[in-house]
């Protein structure tokens, strides 16, 4: 019932306010002081010598160095002047017929065109090494190999048949230098410089355990590489008893031998053997020999480096034959 005032008037009672309408009254009252809070804040993040977040977030453009500045960019190195790599030009050069040292093969390549070139060394006697795909990406310098990589000599290799023909159409007395077991190319460099001025006609090599014509040895020998023909042979042995029979005498140089280098005589058909520094002349090749020569030491080194040994050996026979034609 409605509640009379005392002048007579009806008054409605209040109705009573629930948690709700507190809350929302609350809310109401909270909004003018939050808004306050948060322009208070935004000003404070404005204030001169302070960046706004997105600016502090942001970072200056990081120049961008060239290639060539950057130490952690690798490019592909330089290729060897004595190496072919790829499939394509290493069948195109056995087919061409173009001298091959040595042939490296990655590790189960033997599908597709690698059979094509497998073929193709053993029909030229080409010889092949299976090797670690990471051996020739070593060589390679980061160029793409394909799994196939070819040691080329500077210049091609000469058949023993064709010197030996050179030599009787010249007329000259026939003077060849055999280096059996050489590995160094430097040593080979220097020897091939001094038979070119000591007039020798033809060095033979062996194919195998011996160092192959390369751009060291080019170097080394000072561009006589490229006037003195160079040999491979397959088997010494069988390659000196052809020249025997021949006519040709077969002179070592061996620290162990009988005749010292000024005593031998050097005319006539002649072909010089030189061994390595390590290991001299192999044992069947020192039987083959019609005779052999040392070099007198008076110091306590009893042995000389091959390259010196052999070119004091070639100027003592290029001194005797001089001195036999006058």
């Amino acid at each position: 019932m409605d509640k009379k005032r005392r002048d007579g008037q009806p008054v409605r009672e209040e109705k009573k306010r629930g948690p709700q309408a507190e809350r929302s009254q609350t809310g109401r009252s909270r909004r003018p002081k939050e808004r306050e809070e948060r322009a208070e804040r935004t000003d404070r993040m404005t204030r001169p010598g302070r960046p706004r977040r997105e600016e502090r977030s942001s970072r200056p453009e990081r120049r961008e160095r060239p290639a060539a500045e950057r130490q952690d960019v690798m490019e592909p190195a330089e290729l060897p002047e004595d190496v072919l790599i790829g499939r394509n030009a290493v069948t195109e050069a056995l087919k061409s017929g173009r001298g091959i040292n040595k042939l490296l093969v990655a590790n189960g390549d033997k599908e597709g065109s690698i059979r094509e070139i497998l073929a193709l060394a053993h029909e030229r006697g080409v010889l092949v090494q299976n090797v670690e795909r990471s051996k020739i990406e070593s060589i390679a310098g980061g160029l793409r190999h394909q799994g196939v990589l070819a040691y080329v000599p500077p210049v091609d290799y000469v058949e023993l048949d064709e010197i030996l023909a050179r030599i009787a159409k010249s007329g000259a007395e026939p003077f060849l230098l055999l280096l059996d077991e050489l590995e160094d190319p430097h040593n080979l460099g220097a020897l091939l410089r001094t038979a070119d001025a000591a007039g020798v006609q033809g060095v033979l090599i062996p194919k195998l355990r011996s160092c192959p014509l390369s751009s060291t040895v080019a170097k080394t020998s000072a561009g006589a590489v490229e006037y003195v023909p160079v040999a491979r042979i397959g088997n010494v042995a069988q390659t000196l008893r052809s020249l025997k029979e021949k006519g040709y005498w077969v002179a070592g140089a061996d620290m162990d031998g009988t005749v010292d280098y000024y005593d031998a005589n050097f005319t006539g058909p002649l072909v010089l053997v030189v061994g390595s520094e390590g290991h001299g002349i192999g044992r069947l090749t020192k039987e083959l020999c019609d005779f052999l020569v040392r070099l007198p030491m008076l110091g306590k080194i009893n042995s000389l480096n091959a390259s010196v040994a052999g070119s004091i050996l070639m100027y003592e026979a290029m001194h005797q034959r001089l001195r036999a034609k006058k």
